[in-house]
């Protein structure tokens, strides 16, 4: 039975625990995970002020292989940690470091064309985070099963959207309507909700796993999966808010030049 549409949160990672509990001081709690998600959180911060920092002084020949390493570094603690839940104390701190170098050069960027835009996204972020954490807590919103497998359907079918993107720009092919205009404006807020959903999801999952009494490094791995969905929610609410700013703007024509 799947339960999250976040790959770092599938059914199997605390299945081996359904029938099994651990004392209390080795078990698995919310707020333990809410804990290592801000340490998280932090990090990311952390290696994300020193890239913010190259760019915003006009330092991109600097900044750039540090984003770089960021965006692979992320890649592979990340997959580490997914393969290897037993390393996530470890890998998941690793993974935040990494993420952040990206994510400070990124935003950057971003705020040199859009001036307040990643606070904007920030507030955006959070906000929605935390909405929908109460939202979930007061059972305005449940996730039923129905809701799980349409929040996973969405997700995959995104993930298949940005792998079919990648493959048709490698051979040249024009996909700039999809990233710009209406219809980019339009995928993008689909896109912006699927994101906001999984964190539905993600709660539940994190919920479900102390109550069965997850080892304690399941903490790590669940902050971890969280971290994952809060950061594809940031960089596609700043995408989303960009487009916007700049839809008739020709700083917007500019900038897109730049990323191509």
């Amino acid at each position: 039975m799947m339960r999250s549409g976040n790959p770092a949160l599938n059914d199997s990672t605390f299945g081996a625990f359904r029938d099994r509990s651990y004392e209390s001081s080795n078990a698995m709690t919310i707020t333990g995970t809410a804990t290592k998600t801000m340490i998280l959180l932090g990090l990311c911060i952390g290696t994300a002020s020193m890239t913010w920092g190259m760019v915003a002084g006009q330092n991109m020949s600097s900044a750039m292989p540090w984003m770089i390493g960021g965006a692979v570094g992320g890649l592979v603690f990340g997959l580490a940690t997914c393969f290897m839940p037993t390393w996530s104390p470890v890998t998941a701190p690793l993974y935040a470091l990494a993420e952040g170098l990206f994510l400070g050069g990124l935003s950057a960027m971003y705020e040199a064309q859009f001036q307040g835009i990643v606070f904007q996204a920030l507030i955006a972020t959070f906000g929605t985070t935390f909405s929908l954490l109460i939202a979930y807590q007061t059972g305005i919103i449940k996730a039923t099963q129905n809701f799980k497998l349409g929040v996973f359907a969405a997700t995959g079918g995104i993930c298949l959207m940005y792998l079919t993107t990648m493959i048709l720009g490698m051979f040249g092919m024009n996909v700039s309507a999809m990233r710009s205009g209406p219809l980019g404006i339009g995928i993008s807020v689909v896109v912006v909700i699927v994101a906001a959903l999984n964190l539905v999801l993600d709660f539940d999952y994190i919920e479900d796993a102390a109550k069965r009494g997850a080892p304690k490094y399941c903490e790590w791995y669940g902050a971890y999966g969280l971290m994952v969905t809060l950061v594809w929610l940031y960089v596609e609410i700043l995408r989303l808010i960009a487009m916007l700013a700049g839809r008739s703007g020709k700083d917007w024509v500019r900038f897109r030049r730049q990323l191509q």
